[in-house]
């Protein structure tokens, strides 16, 4: 199975609005997929999700399309930095250690 483990870091305490929708429609057709399991967590401008795939292609394709693709694209106008891991697992970790993970081996992106 594949985990991957998301930060996002908002351009400001006013961007969670814009996020919020964007989770709204992305929880929708995650809803619709193949995912194991999914935990969110976040407060002010730091916000994290966990997923647990059954397979790489079940991933892939979520995350590349619908409102995922869109909220991807446009997560320069409320993010200064997302940050992804993408993992071999069996099932998903505490928030202690996902967040240590994620600093330690995720790849960033910065706007």
């Amino acid at each position: 199975m594949k985990m991957t483990i998301t930060s996002i870091r908002l351009r400001s305490p006013f961007k969670f609005f814009p996020l919020s929708l964007y989770a709204l429609h992305i929880l929708r057709q995650l809803k619709s997929t193949n995912y194991v399991e999914f935990k969110k967590t976040g407060l002010w401008t730091m916000h994290y999700t966990m997923t647990l795939w059954n397979s790489e292609e079940d991933l892939k394709a979520f995350a590349a399309s619908g409102a995922h693709l869109e909220a991807m694209q446009k997560g320069a106008n409320i993010a200064t930095e997302i940050r992804t891991l993408t993992i071999d697992a069996e099932q998903l970790p505490n928030w202690k250690t996902a967040k240590k993970m994620l600093a330690e081996q995720g790849k960033a992106v910065f706007f």
